[in-house]
């Protein structure tokens, strides 16, 4: 017998393989191996994401591919801090488009007569648009906008008003009267959001050109502003002209408006430098424009409802800015975004890019990664993060997020990710 099995035995071996049995299970394939180019980015991340502490996690894909390249805790939950714009800004493009503006009006009840004078009430009605101001502020802040002056400027051209008699009123209602977000119970944070949200606001609210200073009645305010650009226009307001607040009345006549950037300039204007108070108006503006409300926990649900719908994510989170100790978000669905975002122009192109502009303006520089890498940061006094997009050495496309919270120096921790992380995702030649 032994005989015999040995003979079948040197059958099979120069046959080289052996019939299935019939219910058998055929051996398990070996495993492929990583490829040297990846084993060399996983040691990369590895060394590096392990000086950053243990409360991080990170995902990355080679989005050329579809393969992950690394994952590190990818499905915990983190504080996003300004990273949760992405959320906000996509959802802005998606749902307005990049081309849509938002309006601040001027409407009047009355007329006009013969020598331009007009007997009645204006009423300056905002439309939630963030960037609406002076000349000199929107271009020390924004370097574009739409300014009162613009807006008077075509007043006089479309109604050739000479004179006021009658009263102005101010209108904020887009938005409800609440000027600051969740982590403040919606009092007003001008540090940290970095202005007022109202539904008619001048200057973001501030009193000074320096944003030190909070307006105590930002739609008031506004209103007062018109008078007095009214006057210096040439237009006679006589000085004991009422000027107050209150809604616009259905069947006003619309006399002249004046537009915003379009939304992609308004995003651009969000992500690139990370600022809290447009990513807070534009959330306010989804919500009146979508939600039916102009509020915080309008604009919330829209973006809550876009994310599930075309993202197949449920972050949690109740601001547009990050700014929130409740907002939680995993790479993973931080990852899900950008990969679907990477085919809308607009929304890449409002990222900061490494080495040159925002907040990334300090980070990269003279790496691989100088603007070969572009992202978004997220900055609290316990959390940094990075997420984004690098092309790597192989001419890859990849999408990353590195979440770290828990920090004592989120400085040095931005320096890990800027100019270590994202510079072994720029050398990766997979």
């Amino acid at each position: 017998m032994r005989r015999v099995i040995l003979a079948w035995g040197a059958v099979v071996a120069m046959l080289g393989t052996v019939p299935a049995v019939a219910g058998a299970q055929p051996p398990p394939l070996p495993l492929a191996q990583p490829s040297p180019a990846l084993q060399a980015l996983t040691r990369a991340l590895n060394s590096n994401i392990g000086q950053i502490g243990p409360q991080s996690g990170a995902y990355v894909v080679d989005m050329t591919t579809g393969q992950v390249l690394y994952q590190r805790d990818a499905g915990v939950p983190r504080l996003p801090a300004s990273v949760e714009k992405i959320y906000t800004t996509s959802t802005a493009l998606l749902r307005f488009g990049p081309t849509a503006t938002l309006t601040t009006s001027v409407l009047g009840v009355g007329s006009a007569d013969s020598t331009g004078i007009w007997h009645g009430t204006l009423y300056l009605k905002g439309g939630g648009h963030p960037t609406f101001g002076s000349v000199s502020f929107d271009n020390e802040t924004y370097g574009t906008g739409a300014t009162m002056h613009q807006l008077i400027s075509n007043l006089l051209a479309s109604a050739h008003i000479t004179g006021v008699e009658g009263e102005i009123v101010g209108d904020g209602s887009y938005f409800d009267s609440l000027r600051g977000t969740p982590p403040t119970g919606y009092r007003p944070d001008i540090p940290d959001v970095e202005g007022l949200l109202s539904g008619l606001v001048f200057n973001r609210g501030f009193g000074n050109l320096y944003g030190t200073v909070a307006q105590a009645h930002p739609v008031l305010f506004a209103a007062q502003r018109f008078a007095t650009a009214l006057r210096y226009a040439g237009v006679r307001v006589p000085s004991w002209t009422p000027i107050h607040t209150g809604p616009t009345p259905v069947g006003a006549q619309l006399l002249a408006t004046v537009p915003s950037p379009p939304i992609a300039t308004l995003i651009r204007l969000t992500n690139t430098p990370s600022d809290n108070y447009l990513a807070e108006t534009i959330l306010k503006d989804i919500g009146a424009q979508f939600g039916g409300a102009g509020t915080t926990a309008a604009g919330v649900a829209v973006v809550r409802s876009e994310l599930s719908s075309e993202f197949s994510i449920a972050p949690q989170f109740d601001d547009g800015s990050g700014l929130s100790r409740t907002d939680f978000s995993s790479p993973k669905q931080v990852v899900a975004v950008l990969e679907k975002m990477y085919s809308n122009p607009d929304f890449v192109g409002s990222l900061a890019i490494g080495g040159e502009t925002g907040t990334l303006q300090d980070e990269m520089v003279g790496t691989p990664a100088q603007r070969a890498c572009v992202g978004k940061t997220g900055t609290l006094h316990d959390v940094a993060n990075l997420a984004g997009y690098c092309h790597a050495r192989d001419g890859h496309e990849l999408a990353f997020a590195f979440l770290a919270n828990g920090l004592g120096d989120p400085n040095y921790v931005h320096y890990i990710e800027g100019n270590k992380l994202a510079v072994a995702l720029a050398r990766y030649d997979g």
